[in-house]
């Protein structure tokens, strides 16, 4: 195997500090529902981050496992700061369809959607521990499902 990740990678950690030091107005208390989500990827061992900024659009971090046969890296999860509003901000968080299970049926099946393939996606509007926490689950499937692809 060639480069092995053992530690969490986050690329463009200055994209990521300027947006949270800059999100003030924060109604539903979705800044703590993001770092909460990426406090628990950065839990992880074998992940690689990267932080897309497109302000007033969206912030986009995306979570990579490595695959345990493979050299590649591999999509566990998209979540996408909503920046249309920046006073409204919300979380969209996505996986591949084949990644998760959604036995409650809380996200919305994303047909060709998520980089060209089916996706569920779970939109958070104001922080809920229970959606979190499901999300939280969600994650773990997505990671060991990709890692053991």
């Amino acid at each position: 195997m060639g480069r092995e990740i053992k530690a969490v990678m986050i690329e463009d950690q200055d994209q990521i500090s300027e947006l949270l030091e800059c999100w003030e107005k924060d109604a539903g208390n979705i800044k703590q529902a993001f770092l909460r989500l990426r406090k628990k990827l950065t839990s992880m061992e074998h992940i690689s981050m990267a932080f897309k900024s497109r302000p007033g659009v969206s912030y986009s971090l995306r979570a990579h496992a490595q695959a345990e046969s493979e050299d590649d890296m591999r999509l566990v999860t998209l979540i996408d700061v909503i920046d249309d509003d920046p006073e409204s901000r919300w979380l969209s968080v996505c996986f591949y369809g084949e990644a998760i299970t959604d036995e409650e049926e809380l996200g919305n099946l994303i047909p060709d959607g998520l980089l060209g393939e089916d996706g569920h996606c779970f939109d958070i509007f104001e922080y809920d521990e229970p959606l979190l926490s499901y999300l939280e689950n969600r994650i773990d499937e997505a990671y060991e499902n990709t890692r053991n692809a």
